[in-house]
């Protein structure tokens, strides 16, 4: 059947959305969202899969209504997996990373764990590193782990729920996860001494056709039974996998949300740094990534408390002008200046002046992560902060590139993930179509002061 209307389901680690993707102009005509909630109960804190599972379902038939679905796709956060039993029901709850269990027993976890050489997996704290969790919960909770016989990644969990498909894929187990080798493109040697090897899931592509909806679905929803439904991506690379498709290196790609990602392709060799948060993400093509990242999306709603007043001129002016800087870091548990606190330096800002200088902390981070993983020439920025116009101008300045604010959608990753199902004539179609907008504040004298400023401040806080 012809494919127009793409469903995406799109889960975020503060949000969730089902989406639909016109692919006439690769554009999102009709979303629904809701919270990603925690439960905070027994066994650990984990996500409310089946909270999620209801909204998927009420989402697809409530579009379906008016955008009759052809396909399916999806993307989620990644630094997670489910475990299943032999029902394919859940053995254990699936883990909300930021949860300090697996802290307590790091100590063991280290022995075991491949170098940084290995997988490009930096050691982070909490659950970042998905075989912390699987450690973790292999020994506290080991009777419940012994009923596991499919380990799958996240995406294409929900592909499994819609197609009874079991499967796991690159861009998920090369995230930061400690379970697979970049550059020999296969799992690591913690999987084989672990024993996890037998149990995840075949390994397929993200643009596979992993199947059809099970007729169950299809009385659920509405959705004709013969719609497919593709493998599935990590929420990152959705936003890199149009790029890749679309553009030549080198470039950079900015991927904003609650985490910002920062990816290079084809940049300066520089060896990441594995205690700055740098790490090696892995494409939908199988190749290694440098990524740099840190939570600017959270550090944004933690500044901002939601009074995002609008910001004018003369509130950047006097930003500019009296070097009202943030210096990092407002989340330091995780990015490039982890364990820093955030300071002021000027007075502190409210209302337009304070999402000015915000915005300019912001850009700043990003700059530095993109410094630290040797990106050259023009850096995309997509999602929430390439609506962001101070941040733009101010990231342009900084890393003296131009910035090219991504526009094809609210958050870059729908598309990317929509895009698993396109042909090289509707790529050609969207190249066509699409209206990013270039920023190029490389000879603005102001915001190059000011980032000379602030990074000046960050070295005399580093001395």
């Amino acid at each position: 059947m012809m494919t127009q209307f793409i469903a995406v389901i799109d889960i975020g680690k503060t949000n969730a959305k089902v989406a639909i993707v016109d692919k006439e102009n690769w554009s999102e005509i009709a979303v629904r969202t809701t919270p990603n909630s925690i439960l905070n109960k027994a066994p650990y804190p984990h996500f409310d899969i089946e909270g999620l599972w209801k909204f998927i379902v009420q989402s697809l038939r409530a579009l379906n209504e008016t955008n009759p679905i052809s396909a399916i796709s999806i993307t989620t956060h990644g630094a997670s997996a489910v475990l299943l039993d032999h029902d394919g029901e859940l053995a254990l709850p699936m883990l909300d990373y930021e949860h300090d269990g697996p802290d307590a027993i790091k100590s063991s976890y280290k022995k075991i764990r491949p170098n940084f050489a290995e997988t490009g997996s930096p050691e982070l704290p909490f659950g970042l590193n998905l075989g912390a969790q699987l450690f973790w919960q292999q020994k506290l909770f080991s009777k419940e782990f012994s009923q596991v016989q499919s380990i799958v990644t996240y995406p294409q969990y929900w592909a499994f729920r819609l197609t009874g498909v079991l499967a796991t894929e690159v861009t998920s187990l090369g995230c930061h996860t400690d379970l697979w080798n970049p550059w020999e493109n296969k799992l690591s040697s913690l999987c084989t001494l672990t024993g996890w090897n037998k149990l995840l899931a075949p390994i397929r592509e993200a643009n596979d056709i992993l199947g059809t909806i099970t007729p169950r679905i299809t009385d659920e929803t509405g959705i004709p039974v013969d719609v497919p439904v593709y493998c599935g991506i990590h929420d990152s690379n959705a936003s890199l996998y149009p790029n890749l498709r679309q553009r030549k290196g080198p470039f950079s790609v900015v991927s904003s949300g609650t985490w910002v990602i920062c990816m290079a392709i084809e940049g300066n060799n520089i060896k990441p740094d594995p205690a700055r948060d740098t790490l090696v993400n892995v494409s939908a093509f199988g190749d290694a990534v440098p990524s740099a990242r840190f939570m600017g999306g959270r550090e944004y709603d933690l500044l901002l408390q939601g009074n995002t007043a609008d910001c004018s001129d003369a509130n950047i002016a006097t930003v500019l002008e009296k070097k009202i800087c943030l210096l990092p870091a407002a989340e330091n548990r995780s990015g490039p200046f982890q364990g820093y606190a955030q300071k002021w330096q000027g007075d502190e800002p409210t209302d337009g002046a304070r999402y000015a200088a915000v915005s300019f902390y912001l850009a700043m981070m990003t700059s530095v992560c993109l410094n630290l993983i040797g990106a050259q020439g023009p850096i995309v920025v997509e999602g929430p902060f390439s609506r962001n116009h101070p941040f733009l101008d101010m990231l342009s300045a900084a890393t003296q590139r131009p910035v090219i604010a991504a526009s094809t959608s609210a958050t870059g990753t729908s598309i990317g993930a929509a895009m698993l199902s396109a042909d090289d004539s509707e790529i050609a179609k969207l190249n066509s179509a699409k209206c990013d907008r270039e920023i190029d504040c490389t000879q603005s004298n102001h915001l190059i002061s000011y980032a000379d400023s602030w990074r000046e401040a960050v070295r005399n806080i580093q001395r």
